[in-house]
């Protein structure tokens, strides 16, 4: 084969590959995200089948919230990243009235006041919080001059502060969590001085004794018993214990996919919300809860990726930050199932049950894909 040959060849192939990855921004998808998360939601439904005792008709709802779910993915990724921007402050500020709402009259279950009635619908605003704070924050700084000054720096700690405390007053300390460090994120990418950074975690450490006087007597409690869970095993240690137990018996390669004791046996709680790792684990064992934990790896990667690739401040802000937010998670779970974090109530996205999680878990990738679709066709 002549030179001449093998060049138009390799023309012909460069051009059908761009072909492909222009058919997929027509759609506004990124089919690389968009794989690994129909591996995690088929792998989260069988891990699901297993911990739910082979229980089919909580796979089909499952699979209607995944459904649901990716409408919303698909929806939100037409979005042009500019209607987004505009839209942050009006979506911040709406959902800190909702929240407002909720702790005057919002519904009570489980002695946590959590979700607000409208009609016949039946929402909880601090998961819409989990996007409308990193928007407001990005929105804020795309106008501002970077790295952020110390006037701009307060203003943003206001911003993140406010809502958190709303939550933590429904009590929801584990969403608080997550909502002040998706704010922080952007603050982050925005190239702030790390001595910022430091003053407020000093100021944290100092103020840790005030805090701790201001938690709620459970959450108290769930500190206590991720130090010394020994102390009450029946009690309150109980959960944390079953979930160690279950964690470590999957030893290297897992006792087998339905096969676990301790959630077919009933001594796991929650083992398809907050503890489905641990059934995973004892399961699969190390070798399948590393794999798992590359897989969300693979997924954050590309998000960072696409954050990397963004052409105005406000989608790198944006993107970055919902990355890490989904990674956090992600991580928060783990260490609260193997008990080196307390117990939170923080599902493991994608795998635990849930509509909520997904839901939010996928209008962030949404999100993301239509940062990485639009960026030649809009910039700031």
């Amino acid at each position: 084969m002549s030179y001449a040959d093998r060049f138009d060849n390799s023309y012909e192939a460069r051009l059908k590959r761009q072909m492909k990855v222009l058919r997929w921004q027509k759609v506004h998808l990124d089919p690389v995200l968009l794989s690994s998360l129909g591996i995690l939601a088929a792998i989260g439904c069988l891990i699901l089948y297993s911990a739910s005792n082979e229980n089919i008709a909580l796979i089909r709802l499952q699979v209607i919230h995944f459904f649901f779910a990716f409408v919303g993915l698909i929806i939100i990724a037409q979005v042009p990243p500019s209607r987004l921007e505009q839209a942050s402050p009006w979506l911040f500020s709406g959902t800190v009235i909702l929240l407002t709402g909720v702790l005057l009259v919002g519904h009570v279950s489980q002695g946590a006041r959590r979700w607000l009635g409208i009609g016949a619908l039946q929402i909880q605003p601090s998961e819409i919080m989990k996007v409308a704070m990193p928007m407001m924050l990005a929105w804020f700084l795309n106008q501002r001059k970077l790295p952020v000054s110390i006037p701009d720096f307060i203003i943003c700690l206001f911003i993140i502060t406010v809502p958190c405390v709303l939550i933590i007053k429904q009590p929801d300390l584990g969403t608080a969590i997550l909502i002040f460090c998706s704010g922080l994120f952007v603050v982050l990418f925005s190239g702030i001085n790390w001595k910022y950074i430091a003053s407020l975690i000093g100021a944290a450490l100092a103020s840790s004794p005030l805090l701790w006087h201001h938690l709620h007597e459970y959450q108290k409690q769930r500190i206590l018993t991720m130090l010394s869970p020994e102390n009450d095993p029946l009690g309150s240690g109980y959960n944390i214990i079953q979930s160690k137990i279950a964690v470590g018996s999957g030893g290297f390669l897992g006792k087998g996919y339905l096969h676990g004791t301790q959630s077919h046996l009933a001594f796991l709680p929650t083992h398809t919300t907050d503890f489905i790792f641990a059934v995973s684990a004892e399961e699969f064992g190390f070798i399948g809860s590393i794999l798992l934990l590359m897989l969300f790896l693979c997924v954050f990667a590309r998000c960072l990726y696409i954050s990397q690739q963004s052409q105005s401040t406000y989608t790198r802000l944006l993107a970055g930050s919902l990355s890490c937010t989904f990674i956090l998670n992600v991580l928060i779970n783990m260490a609260m199932v193997i008990g080196i974090l307390p117990v939170v109530g923080v599902p493991l996205p994608l795998i635990s049950y849930g509509g909520s999680s997904i839901l939010t878990a996928f209008v962030y990738f949404g999100i993301i894909m239509s940062i990485h679709t639009h960026r030649k066709l809009w910039s700031s």
